[in-house]
C-alpha cells in the first residue's frame, strides 16, 4: 500500500489550500482514510476522517472551514482548506485504514493504518 500526498505550499492567512492524496494497492472494500497534521514537537492530530460509505468526521478547529473527501474511481483522497489560519501550519498526512472507523485519536491509527510521507502546509503573512 502506497499513499502519496501533494498540494501543500505557502498561503497567506484566509487563503485556501487543496491536498490530495494518491492511494495505490489498497483493495478492501469496507475502509476509513482520513487527513492528520503535526507541529514540530507536538503529537500529531486527527484533522478529519471518512469511510466509503461516505461518513465523516471534523475535528472542531477545522469545522465548518475544511471538507475531506474521495474519488474512488481515481483512489485519491482529498482535503479543500479555507480560510487557513496561522494555527493550520503543520506538516500534514494522509492515512488509510480497513475498517469504518472514523475517529480522531492517532493512536489507533498509527497502529492500524498506512501513512503517506507528509505534506508541509504553512500559513503566514
Amino acid at each position: 500500500v502506497q499513499l502519496v500526498e501533494s498540494g501543500g505550499g505557502s498561503v497567506q492567512p484566509g487563503g485556501s489550500l487543496r491536498l490530495s492524496c494518491a492511494v495505490s494497492g489498497y483493495t478492501y472494500s469496507s475502509y476509513s482514510m482520513g487527513w492528520f497534521r503535526q507541529v514540530s514537537g507536538k503529537e500529531r492530530e486527527g484533522v478529519a476522517t471518512i469511510r466509503s460509505d461516505g461518513g465523516a468526521n471534523y475535528a472542531d478547529s477545522v469545522k465548518g472551514r475544511f471538507t475531506i473527501s474521495q474519488d474512488s474511481a481515481t483512489n485519491t483522497l482529498y482535503l479543500q482548506m479555507n480560510k487557513l489560519k496561522p494555527e493550520d501550519t503543520a506538516v500534514y498526512y494522509c492515512a488509510a485504514a480497513q475498517g469504518t472507523y472514523l475517529g480522531l485519536g492517532y493512536n489507533w491509527w498509527r497502529r492500524i493504518g498506512y501513512w503517506g510521507q507528509g505534506t508541509q502546509v504553512t500559513v503566514s503573512s
